[in-house]
């Protein structure tokens, strides 16, 4: 699996009052693509909470916006997991607009880098990626050569 995709809807709570997603709604978009690529690799983040007690906190983030999504748009949100040395991972990840007509056609909206560190859940000190990460973000960068 090189490129994780996920899809969303946008619904009032994630509008400002002129029915375009607020900006740090976008956030929680990337994040929940991110809990979803881990849930496709058959792992829950509160699982991993406990056994092997580890979680993953943002450390960096970096996002451009490109166009705003509005109200109702079907999304579609990527994750692309590169290696970042032994306890992070960056994901470039970006949302997409489904094509919805002239009102709303298909493209870019956003595109951010995000730099996830792996920490231990009661130190919360550094710790190495698990096996399964490691090998889902070399499985990843073989896809793309």
């Amino acid at each position: 699996m090189s490129v994780f995709s996920w899809p969303a809807r946008v619904y009032w709570e994630d509008t400002d009052g002129g029915a375009i997603v607020y900006y740090a709604n976008y956030l929680r978009f990337l994040e929940r693509s991110r809990t979803e690529w881990l849930r496709a690799h058959g792992h829950s983040q509160l699982e991993l909470a406990r056994e092997p007690g580890i979680l993953f906190t943002v450390v960096s983030i970096q996002v451009d916006y490109r166009a705003p999504a509005r109200l109702d748009d079907e999304l579609e949100i990527t994750c692309e997991p590169r290696a970042q040395g032994s306890a992070s991972v960056r994901f470039t990840q970006r949302i997409y607009r489904k094509g919805q007509g002239a009102a709303a056609p298909a493209g870019l909206l956003l595109e951010a880098q995000v730099r996830v560190a792996c920490v231990d859940a009661r130190s919360w000190k550094p710790r190495r990626l698990p096996q399964f990460v490691l090998d889902a973000v070399t499985a990843a960068e073989a896809a793309h050569g």
